[in-house]
């Protein structure tokens, strides 16, 4: 596997027009024609200004307005999807087939481990931070997975509700959202450090728990677990509102987004109808960080912000992605199929799902 996978999905990248819903923008990443492929030109650090960045990424498009989000958008070219990742299924579509089961490991149960058993004839890619309901605690994947066809696996997950450790159910169902971001980038910057230092793929749990709560109590979704699952039940209505603001766009197979100017981060998959069938469950994650920020606007002595204007939005992405290109990366073999890169700037939590040279799955947010 070469070791720019990386930078190499992200040149085959180009902005689209931004997308924006209230407080939160999205900026979808698209497929670049190969005739204008070009090498990325990266900052040496992540820079919190408006300064133009120094990329030759090439962008096009202009913001459209709903409310006060903006979203980044990039399409890429999918079409050379190879090996064993060419065939994968979500994890969605693998449950409503029925030939997937997720379990506790064990009777006793185990909180930072599933089982999972793809009896299906096609792989099952699981995203990081998809949140799975039910059996003794809800959970989140810990990582980006792609689960051969007929096979068992055993996946990393953190716990996402605190305050039950009694089975519901015998199997876990899918939750229509991941993880929310900055929530998701913490954990993400933490499992990425235990790979690193100690080889194992563990979140720090007690931070994540601790974490829910502080978000929690902002958003008034008390909830007698201390589930992950009340604040979006909770806030369930403004949420749907920046899904349907949030629509795919015809070759996206990304999105970045802010909220306000906030730059929060992106995921790019290697093919559009991937984009497409996750960008809803994206979308929720940042909603609530949306949600989050503006309530502690409203009850600060600011004024509320305008935000960043358009140009300045776009020059902090390119930038952004340009670090995320250029970062030193740390290469394992993946729970599945595949390797795991984690990216180790500082002040970025990043890894990449890559099979056969191909990135399958890249995230990345700043922290």
């Amino acid at each position: 596997m070469p070791t720019n996978a990386i930078a190499a999905a992200l040149d085959s990248i180009v902005l689209g027009p931004s997308v924006v819903v209230h407080n939160l923008t999205m900026i979808p990443l698209l497929a670049k024609p190969a005739s204008t492929l070009s090498t990325l030109r990266t900052p040496s650090t992540l820079s919190t200004s408006s300064t133009p960045s120094t990329s030759t990424r090439s962008t096009r498009g202009t913001p459209s307005t709903l409310g006060t989000l903006s979203t980044l958008s990039t399409d890429s070219d999918a079409a050379g999807a190879a090996g064993a990742a060419a065939e994968y299924v979500v994890l969605d579509e693998a449950l409503s087939d029925g030939v997937v089961e997720i379990t506790e490991v064990s009777e006793q149960g185990s909180v930072p481990d599933l089982k999972f058993v793809n009896r299906g004839a096609r792989p099952v890619l699981i995203v990081d931070g998809e949140e799975l309901l039910g059996a003794k605690q809800n959970r989140v994947v810990n990582l980006s997975i792609l689960v051969a066809a007929n096979s068992e696996l055993t996946i990393p997950v953190s716990c996402v509700e605190a305050g039950r450790w009694r089975s519901r159910s015998r199997h876990f169902t899918a939750a229509p959202r991941t993880q929310y971001a900055t929530g998701r980038a913490k954990r993400m910057a933490d499992v990425s450090l235990s790979m690193m230092v100690r080889g194992e793929r563990v979140s720090d749990q007690a931070g994540v728990w601790e974490d829910i709560a502080a978000k929690a109590c902002r958003l008034e979704a008390d909830s007698p677990t201390s589930a992950m699952e009340a604040i979006f039940e909770r806030h369930v209505g403004p949420i749907d509102e920046y899904v349907a603001g949030c629509r795919p766009v015809e070759g996206q197979v990304g999105a970045l987004f802010f909220v306000g100017e906030t730059l929060i981060g992106f995921d790019l998959f290697d093919r559009p109808s991937t984009l497409s069938k996750l960008l809803p469950k994206l979308v929720r994650s940042v909603a609530v960080d949306a949600i989050d920020a503006a309530s502690m606007r409203s009850k600060s002595d600011d004024p509320a912000s305008a935000g960043l204007d358009a140009n300045a939005i776009r020059a902090r992405a390119e930038q952004f992605l340009a670090v995320a290109s250029d970062a030193p990366q740390h290469a394992t073999p993946a729970v599945g199929l595949g390797e795991d890169l984690r990216i180790t700037a500082p002040r970025v939590a990043g890894a990449a799902l890559v099979t056969d040279a191909h990135i399958v799955h890249l995230g990345a947010f700043a922290l």
